[in-house]
């Protein structure tokens, strides 16, 4: 089965997706923070990552680019998703594999899920 890592503040929005992403067949684990994330990836090991721009305690864009400079995880895609006008920018500046502006729809969501994990 496909795993997704999901990191975002919001109780709400991490147990929607994850009720979601469930019944289209995903294992999904969920933080609230990007604390220990070295430790969260090794338990976790996901195929795909969605993270938020706003996660305590460091941010997207660096837990991002930590995951991105480590060599046993560079190659995980990771979408960044966030509310902010100018995520795109945001999400270069992460190194993210893509990125996905909130709010979405669900069939926005799954196509780009399926563009990095079949």
């Amino acid at each position: 089965m496909k795993r997704i890592l999901i990191f975002d503040d919001d109780a709400d929005i991490l147990e929607i997706l994850t009720y979601l992403l469930s019944e289209k067949g995903w294992i999904v684990h969920t933080r609230t923070h990007c604390n220990n994330i070295t430790e969260t990836m090794n338990e976790c090991l996901p195929d795909l990552i969605l993270m938020d721009n706003w996660i305590p305690d460091q941010g997207g864009i660096k837990a991002t680019q930590a995951l991105k400079n480590n060599e046993d995880f560079r190659n995980i895609p990771v979408i960044y998703f966030s509310a902010n006008s100018d995520i795109q920018k945001l999400a270069e500046e992460a190194g993210a594999d893509a990125w996905l502006a909130k709010p979405f729809d669900l069939q926005e969501l799954e196509d780009m899920l399926s563009r990095f994990v079949s």
